[in-house]
């Protein structure tokens, strides 16, 4: 189906940091249509100076006691105008919602496990994937890194749903020291060819990172990108990405509709 757009409330505003936060908007129809890794373009209505919305991951989807999707929420990091006033959007507060948009995560496979790769705000669309496939049954491990412990979000959350988790951080304050390769090639090393679908999401250079871990070690591998989207419904060509199918010619797709969700494999890394 089209996309919807909402003009919806802001619901709560959950602070979790001084740089991050949680928003929770009134666009349930947007919610009911979500897939995981789908997103949305949002503007708050203060910012009355441009019609340009942002990409967010759909966070959440909350539900009523019915399971009626009545709510989404975005998973913010403060770092310019749109995401500032995000950061100070007050209850009440309108926000122009536009979405479900792009394609989705792939299932696994039967007798597949699911590992989830985050990086800082790389964790957005992992809350709707891991509902998605614990409710499926299917083993699911969240490798996580960020900065400093203090920048790992929402673990009671997928420790209370089953979640394996495994923990990294730049500075060594929380799991283990380092980037969230070094876990993910250590625990491949061995594993059955293809007996583990891969998940990444978070900055280009540890998605990159990522694809050549996973295939290496001849895993399946699908990167969440982040790209700069004017419209995120291809009118725009603002957000494209090259990649290559097989031996083919490499060309360039838009991440808003081809996207955001790539096999890992066919991205040209440039």
């Amino acid at each position: 189906m089209p996309p919807l757009d909402v003009d919806a409330t802001v619901l709560e505003n959950r602070p979790l940091s001084r740089d991050y936060n949680v928003l929770t908007l009134s666009a349930g129809d947007v919610g009911a249509h979500t897939v995981a890794g789908q997103f949305v373009m949002v503007r708050p209505a203060t910012m009355t100076d441009t019609l340009l919305r942002r990409p967010f991951s759909v966070f959440e989807v909350l539900r009523d006691a019915a399971g009626t999707a009545t709510a989404i929420s975005i998973l913010n990091k403060r770092a310019g105008r749109t995401t500032q006033a995000l950061y100070d959007a007050r209850v009440g507060d309108r926000v122009a919602t536009l979405g479900p948009l792009g394609r989705a995560y792939t299932p696994p496979s039967t007798g597949q496990e699911a590992w989830m790769v985050a990086g800082g705000v790389g964790l957005a669309p992992f809350w709707t994937l891991a509902m998605r496939l614990v409710a499926a049954g299917i083993p699911t491990t969240l490798i996580y890194g960020a900065r400093s412990g203090a920048e790992l979000f929402y673990l009671d959350f997928f420790e209370r749903l089953g979640v394996r988790l495994v923990l990294t951080t730049e500075d060594g304050s929380r799991g283990e020291h380092g980037r969230v390769t070094l876990p993910l090639d250590r625990e491949l090393a061995g594993r059955d060819p293809q007996s583990i679908m891969v998940y990444a999401c978070g900055p280009e250079p540890m998605l990159e990172a990522v694809a050549h871990v996973a295939t290496r070690h001849h895993q399946p591998c699908e990167v969440s990108v982040e790209r700069t989207m004017g419209c995120g419904l291809g009118g725009c060509y603002s957000c494209v990405v090259k990649v290559q199918h097989g031996t083919g010619t490499p060309h360039y797709v838009r991440s808003c509709i081809s996207g955001p969700v790539f096999d890992g494999a066919e991205i040209v890394w440039d």
